[in-house]
């Protein structure tokens, strides 16, 4: 995540906790990015998602301050996981604190949401005997 000057080191420390939160519950990764695109946004995205060591199975959140800009992409593995509705959920909740001028708020309980969306529930074996 570039942090320029548009975050302090709490701020930071509370993205970076959020990220992990949603890596530990997904099982995908997240990447933050935060500053203008040299071109259209959604294919800015995307050339930064594949430029990320593992593209299929992240999920990046590209936010455009000035521009008033948000995109999340995915990964084909990680699509699978997050559905659009779901990421459009989240963006909405980011959007709506951004409006209000919490960049850091919006990232924080976004990712989270991204992460509990995309959460995969443990597998049951058919051949394991119940526990009661």
């Amino acid at each position: 995540m570039p942090a320029g000057d548009a975050f302090t080191h709490d701020q930071l420390l509370d993205i970076e906790r959020a990220v992990r939160h949603a890596e530990t519950v997904s099982g995908l990764h997240f990447s933050v990015y935060v500053g203008g695109a040299d071109s259209e946004t959604r294919p800015f995205a995307l050339e930064l998602l594949n430029e990320l060591p593992d593209p299929d199975r992240t999920v990046l959140v590209y936010v455009d301050p000035a521009g008033r800009r948000l995109e999340i992409v995915t990964g084909a593995a990680a699509k699978r996981q997050l559905s659009d509705q779901s990421a459009g959920l989240a963006a909405l909740t980011m959007q709506t604190s951004f409006a209000t001028g919490d960049l850091t708020g919006g990232l924080v309980t976004g990712i989270q949401q991204l992460g509990d969306h995309a959460h995969q529930a443990p597998l049951l074996h058919a051949n394991e005997p119940h526990q009661q």
